[in-house]
């Protein structure tokens, strides 16, 4: 870090905050935070493309 910078301030989500990941550049995972600790959510759905289509998969919870 250059001298005289600061580092940027933690940010921390609130539980239950909706969440959107993009996990790779065909899936991207929206869901409800319930702990920040193992980076649970809930009420999770996951779209897909594949080459058949866009493919949509609802999941109750995934760390």
């Amino acid at each position: 870090m250059a001298a005289g910078a600061s580092p940027l301030p933690s940010q921390q989500l609130p539980l239950g905050a909706r969440v959107h990941l993009g996990v790779k550049s065909d899936k991207e995972i929206v869901g409800t935070l319930q702990d920040e600790l193992v980076s649970m959510l809930e009420d999770v759905t996951e779209f897909e493309i594949t080459p058949e289509g866009r493919r949509i998969t609802k999941l109750d919870q995934i760390l």
